[in-house]
């Protein structure tokens, strides 16, 4: 039986808009869950209790009254612990600031509760998003809902367990190279890249670099788009900020995949890939192949992008943590103190250049997409490994030549600033969920998530390729 907290959101935000749900009954349901399945997982990290009950009775009283509701009205949502929450313990996975309590919202959970989105908690990640392992010195380590032991990838690690095991329906996620796409890959999720400016961002420290970006994350399409609706906007407080796509309001509308041109790459001609992965990849696409009017390999131009993410990246940790490296160094963990030392031996001219391969490379991305639709390539280079391992050491037998360089596949998506979707796509060669991503063309967000809707619709129609679902018996004991 179907318990309350496993529904979809956009089906609990129906019913809860019909006065079939309670607002209070599916928070209680929500808690129930996670009392019984996040002590095996540490997902959820901290709890706003007592506010989200009171904000969850005002809820029910405003559908009784008839008041007008917004797009979230109701719903538990849950934040990645990142991001500012008012009255919330707010760490970034940091002793710097294991009792930092906010006293205002960012703008991106401001702009959640304003749509009636209730903050029921924070989501575990590694220390300041450093890292595609969500472990960190003030919370631990959060284990993957299909094996409890292996990581369940990261920054964005602790919102998809808790999606992934019905314990909130909707959490926030951030991407620089692959932190919001290799969780939802590894936990059986969705997450969305947005285009870069899409959803603005008030309180990013480089503010003109477009890499990193926030996003939404939800069990389907729908629902990643439905909290999507609630974080789009305007801010000129975000030089990156564009002119809003009112189609992003909306639902997305089921697209017709028979008419699309698809270029498939297991590894976008760059990218170190485990042989099992795939060999998994070209067997899924060779499956759904027919879903389209073209489907064909074709690799992308992306140049020289392991440099440039290094080079660029070490642009926004030096801006981010040079204070605190100086400061804190006995308390930092690994990551952090070794990517922003790192980026010192590179000089102004390897910024330069960075800058303008980026510029090339995107270019031809772009070029690529005047004889494509959409590119489809894995979601993650490997199945989940332990989270004892700080990161993947090698592939195939090869050494990683950095700690980032198995998360090609997703920093090299990064550097087209292309929208891209990762949705659920069954299970590897190891019995562990198995994602692809999606990416779409420029600015084109409403689109990418309209043919991930069809395209995730269409799998759902093959028990081999739809989403898979952990044993949440298992977790309990």
């Amino acid at each position: 039986m179907t318990e309350l907290c496993d529904l979809s959101a956009v089906e609990l935000r129906r019913r809860i808009g019909t006065k079939e749900v309670s607002p209070i009954e599916l928070l209680d349901a929500c808690l129930a869950r996670i009392e019984a399945v996040n002590p095996a997982l540490n997902a959820v990290v901290a709890l706003d209790t007592k506010r989200a009950r009171a904000e969850a009775e005002a809820a029910e009283k405003a559908v009784r009254q008839g008041d007008d509701l917004g797009p979230l009205h109701g719903l538990p949502v849950g934040i990645k612990d990142l991001t500012a929450t008012e009255g919330l313990r707010t760490t970034y996975g940091s002793r710097i600031y294991e009792n930092n309590v906010p006293e205002a919202d960012e703008q991106i959970v401001a702009d959640i509760r304003g749509a009636g989105g209730i903050i029921l908690g924070k989501t575990n990640t590694p220390e300041f998003g450093a890292g595609a392992n969500t472990r960190n010195g003030v919370y631990g380590a959060t284990g993957n809902p299909f094996d409890p032991e292996l990581t369940c990838g990261g920054s964005s690690g602790g919102s998809a367990v808790a999606l992934a095991t019905g314990m909130l329906p909707l959490a926030t996620g951030s991407d620089l190279g692959g932190s919001l796409r290799t969780p939802a890959g590894f936990c059986g999720v969705v997450g969305f890249r947005p285009t870069p400016g899409t959803v603005p961002n008030d309180m990013r420290t480089s503010a003109l670099l477009s890499l990193p970006v926030d996003g939404p994350m939800g069990r389907s399409v729908a629902d990643a788009a439905l909290l999507m609706s609630a974080l789009v906007g305007e801010d000129p407080r975000d030089p990156l900020t564009r002119p809003l796509d009112p189609s992003l309001l909306d639902a997305p509308q089921v697209f017709d995949l028979s008419s699309l041109r698809v270029a498939t790459s297991a590894d976008l001609g760059c990218a170190p890939v485990d042989k099992d992965i795939d060999a998994t990849f070209r067997a899924r696409m060779a499956k759904i192949s027919g879903f389209f009017s073209e489907c064909s390999a074709r690799d992308p131009d992306l140049g020289p992008a392991h440099e440039v993410f290094e080079i660029l990246r070490g642009v926004i940790f030096i801006a981010s943590h040079k204070d605190r490296v100086e400061q804190h160094r006995d308390i930092l963990g690994p990551n952090v103190l070794e990517n922003t030392e790192r980026a010192y031996k590179y000089s102004a001219a390897d910024v330069a250049w960075a800058h303008v391969e980026q510029t090339n490379l995107y270019r031809r991305f772009v070029d690529m997409f005047d004889e494509v639709d959409i590119l489809i390539a894995p979601a993650c280079a490997v199945s989940p490994f332990p989270h004892a391992e700080w990161s993947v050491k090698e592939i195939n037998g090869a050494p990683m030549e950095t700690y980032m360089r198995w998360l090609a596949l997703s920093y090299g998506i990064t550097l087209t600033l292309h929208p891209t979707v990762v949705i659920p796509c069954g299970l590897d060669h190891r019995g562990l969920p198995f994602g692809i991503q999606i990416v779409g063309r420029y600015q084109c967000d409403a689109e990418v998530l309209a043919i991930a809707l069809a395209l995730e619709r269409a799998l759902a129609g093959d028990k081999d390729l739809a989403r898979p679902v952990p044993d949440l018996a298992k977790l309990k004991t």
